[in-house]
């Protein structure tokens, strides 16, 4: 059977301090079923989600969990420490942590408003 494309997850990209921050929602989702990288200033989101076991169509009334893969990538609004990124997976909650560069930190300036 084809491996089906999932939906791609839902996410915010934020940003907390001095990190640019990426959660994205993977319920039902294991850690070992997914993968993160940054390429320049792109973060891509990579999962695989395999069915548990086989499963005869005629003994299901209904069918709406599924197995598949995704991808999602979204532009980073600035520059990061590509070496110092850090991901978290919780309870279904994929946190990815990423350093803006000191380049970064000094192009955001805060201008007041008359």
């Amino acid at each position: 059977m084809p491996m089906i494309s999932l939906r791609a997850p839902s996410l915010d990209v934020f940003e907390e301090k001095d990190d640019i921050v990426v959660k994205a929602d993977l319920p039902g989702m294991n850690k070992e079923e997914i993968e993160v990288t940054v390429t320049g200033d792109v973060v891509t989101i990579k999962g695989e989600k395999k069915k548990e076991e086989e499963v005869k169509e005629k003994d299901y009334y209904r069918r709406e969990r599924s197995d598949g893969s995704f991808v999602r990538s979204v532009e980073l609004p600035c520059e990061v420490k590509s070496d110092q990124i850090k991901a978290n997976f919780k309870d279904g909650v994929l946190e990815v942590r990423m350093p803006k560069t000191e380049e970064a930190k000094k192009k955001c300036v805060s201008i007041k408003i008359d």
